[in-house]
């Protein structure tokens, strides 16, 4: 069974506004950095997405995942087994859904903890992560996150 640590970063620019994720992966004596942006997003759906990119570049099933984040928002969601809850009851009520649903697939491929680090706290791999984000969000020309845009006034009504 492979052992890989993944360290996960997310960044908007105005929350929601320009956004972006940054993710490192290690294992032995292996680094890959993997980063992108979108033109408008949220600060929880950078976080998110970026553990999911993570868990997407393995390339074998059933790895040994430590994933270090310093987002509350996805560390608890499921180390408290938050999401699983939400799937049960079909995310009803619930934001980035279409990330989360996502992030259940590749989750159950592998045995993953997520464990939670204090962010801008010099954790070198964790401020490469932001590095990695921040810059992402500043790219010109940037994507559309979609699910967010055609969702989003949607989203604002049911949450207000």
């Amino acid at each position: 069974m492979t052992e890989i640590t993944l360290y996960t970063d997310g960044a908007a620019r105005g929350n929601p506004g320009p956004g972006g994720y940054g993710t490192v992966l290690l294992s032995g004596p292996y680094r890959k950095e993997l980063s992108g942006g979108f033109r408008r997003t949220t600060n929880n759906r950078m976080e998110l997405l970026a553990v999911i990119v993570g868990l997407e570049a393995l390339k074998h099933p059933n790895c040994t995942v430590t994933v270090y984040s310093d987002s509350k928002y996805v560390v608890d969601s499921v180390e408290l087994r938050w999401v699983f809850g939400w799937e049960r009851k079909g995310f009803v009520k619930k934001k980035n859904p279409d990330l989360w649903k996502r992030f259940l697939q590749i989750y159950r491929k592998h045995q993953v903890k997520i464990v939670w680090i204090k962010g801008h706290a010099n954790i070198p791999e964790n401020e490469r992560c932001d590095r990695l984000a921040v810059a992402a969000s500043k790219q010109a020309n940037l994507p559309a996150d979609s699910y967010f845009e055609q969702y989003e006034k949607e989203e604002d009504a049911l949450f207000e």
